[in-house]
């Protein structure tokens, strides 16, 4: 880290406390007027030599220590190891370099990308436990353990990036990040013994999605659950208007000025399947296709456009965020907000399961 001042360690030769040389007088001896001028100016040069680096060091040993402060000043985001060390590899998409990191301090900076800092801080324990728990199972399942920075994985930003993101708020910011991925430092969840698929993500309809509706496996433990808190997100809804030329060349088909749209959805209220002139989509091809926000959406043609009313903010399945901060408002723990998105699942220590991926790098 390099600083704006900078401060030497030693004192300046000339201020060097030195030897006081010794004095002798003749016995019987009268001192004379220039004797005693320069007995008085040698007191005052030892008293300047004894005294004054004293004064220059006292101003710097105090609580708020300048000099400490900068050379001794240790990143917030190092989140002190325990017990066996486990070193997550991160490729970062600008530079395309792996960056090696500590478990714990990755867990930090992705709660720092993934969650606002504003949130409450069990809402925050929340996500630094579904953090981990996601990057663990990553590295027991995949051949490759390497991680992508982006929202593939997930999103994480190295420690010069949060700087700058937050600017002066950065040591306020990282110090209550690490005291929520602190109290949740080295658990994951798990059912029957093993890191779930930690899914999560921004804002839910009203529910959360079963996995088999949006992905192609059922896991028992991401099941559709209620999810009211989300009412109250900015990305609750939104409306989209596209020409309609833009709606044929995404889907590859032609809308005819009498073309209706057929829907079906999910237990959740999300788009099953959309037909169009006797083409058919999945609610999910709809939204990657047209880049939005949620699969449930209403479809409303008007003249030479469509317009999308989407509710929602990611794939829907697993943890809202903004469902967990709601839920954290009301006083629920990180535990009842963890027990609420994943089913039937258990906290435990890493150390409790198979740990063989801890040699991995």
């Amino acid at each position: 880290m390099s600083n704006k001042f900078s401060y030497k360690n030693t004192i300046p030769r000339h201020l060097v406390r030195k030897k006081p040389k010794r004095i002798r007088f003749s016995p019987k001896r009268i001192p004379t007027l220039w004797t005693i001028r320069s007995f008085l100016t040698i007191g005052l040069l030892l008293t300047i030599i004894l005294v004054l680096p004293s004064l220059i060091v006292i101003p710097f040993t105090r609580d708020e220590d300048p000099l400490q402060a900068i050379t001794e000043e240790n990143p917030i985001v190092q989140v002190e190891e325990e017990g066996p060390s486990i070193t997550v590899s991160v490729l970062r998409s600008e530079t395309k370099e792996t960056e090696k990191v500590d478990l714990e301090s990755y867990v930090s900076r992705v709660v720092a990308s993934e969650m606002p800092t504003e949130f409450e801080i069990e809402a925050l324990k929340a996500q630094g436990l579904a953090a981990r728990t996601y990057i663990i199972n990553h590295m027991l399942n995949q051949e490759n353990t390497s991680v992508s920075d982006i929202e593939s994985d997930q999103v994480y930003k190295d420690e010069s990036e949060l700087r700058e993101m937050w600017g002066d708020k950065f040591h306020e910011n990282m110090e209550k990040l690490s005291k929520a991925v602190q109290a949740t430092k080295g658990k994951i969840i798990t059912y029957e013994g093993k890191p779930i698929t930690a899914a999560y993500f921004s804002t839910s309809n009203g529910f959360t999605e079963n996995s088999e509706d949006y992905w192609e496996h059922e896991l028992p433990y991401l099941r559709s659950v209620s999810s009211p808190w989300d009412e109250q997100s900015p990305k609750f809804k939104e409306q989209f208007i596209f020409p309609i030329g833009e709606v044929e060349k995404a889907l590859d088909l032609t809308i005819n000025p009498d073309s209706s749209f057929h829907l079906t959805r999910t237990d959740s209220g999300r788009v099953s399947e959309l037909t169009i002139v006797g083409k058919s989509f999945t609610g999910r091809e709809i939204r990657e296709k047209l880049s939005l926000p949620s699969s449930d959406f209403s479809i409303k043609k008007n003249d030479d456009h469509i317009i999308f009313m989407t509710k929602g903010f990611g794939h829907g399945i697993g943890m809202s965020q903004y469902g967990a901060d709601g839920m954290a408002k009301e006083g629920k723990t990180y535990q009842e907000i963890i027990q609420h998105y994943y089913k039937d699942v258990e906290i435990q220590q890493i150390n409790e399961i198979d740990s063989s991926f801890i040699e991995k790098e």
